[in-house]
């Protein structure tokens, strides 16, 4: 994943993406005092970092929560972070949460006391107070939305973006795909036969919000559109024409 970016190099920290995961995932797996569960749609987190959990009335971890030795039993939530665009290696991070259960109105409540963030690049320990100070990334309930739309119907304005990659980090591509925005930049996924690298092109300003966001990809496509076309590119047009 060596692969070069251009200019300003902006990126949410490692608190801000693993609260940007939680906001945009899912489910999750709980794990506490010996019960594992699957749960899908049954999270929220509090302006406080704890993460609140809608569990069955007759389901192991809210008997393991009542029924725990010291009241408040540990336990271990796992979040995957799944690109929403079909790629390679679809899972971008993931994020492990200990701490310990409380029984708040029949949800559980977990109260984080290490955080662990897992990327590509490897693995970040995020403390309980980084971790409920920080705050999603504006754009991660979008998202998902936003990506599908780019990938699906504006490949040509993806593949105009390449002209902002490092030619080297172009060398055997066979696809390019977006693979991840947040309000500081767009992450592309270059693949290659056998090997893929991601590239990271960051905004001019940060976005806070999607109409912002759409000003920031005119201004990439802008600087797209003034730079010349990569020669892998060129070449690999030239193969498919012929």
């Amino acid at each position: 994943m060596g692969d070069h970016t251009h200019g300003w190099a902006a990126a949410p920290g490692a608190a801000e993406r693993a609260r940007s995961v939680l906001a945009a995932a899912w489910s999750c797996t709980v794990t506490a005092e010996g019960a594992r569960e699957e749960l899908v749609g049954a999270h929220t987190v509090t302006d406080d970092g704890r993460v609140l959990l809608d569990v069955p009335d007759d389901g192991a971890l809210l008997a393991a929560a009542i029924c725990a030795p010291r009241g408040e039993p540990s336990a271990v939530l796992e979040f995957a972070d799944v690109a929403p665009v079909p790629v390679r290696d679809r899972v971008r991070s993931r994020v492990w949460i200990a701490g310990w259960f409380s029984v708040e109105e029949a949800r559980l409540a977990l109260r984080p006391s290490r955080v662990v963030l897992r990327r590509p690049s490897g693995a970040f320990m995020v403390g309980a107070d980084e971790f409920a100070a920080a705050a999603p990334d504006p754009l991660a309930g979008a998202e998902a939305r936003l990506l599908t739309h780019l990938a699906d119907c504006h490949a040509d304005a993806v593949d105009r973006l390449t002209r902002l990659v490092d030619p080297e980090s172009l060398q055997g591509v066979v696809r390019v795909r977006p693979l991840a925005v947040d309000r500081h930049g767009l992450t592309l996924r270059i693949e290659r036969a056998r090997t893929d690298g991601d590239v990271r092109l960051p905004f001019h300003a940060p976005a806070d919000d999607v109409s912002q966001l759409t000003e920031r990809m005119h201004v990439l496509l802008s600087q797209a559109a003034a730079a010349s076309c990569p020669r892998p590119l060129q070449r690999q047009r030239a193969d498919g024409d012929g």
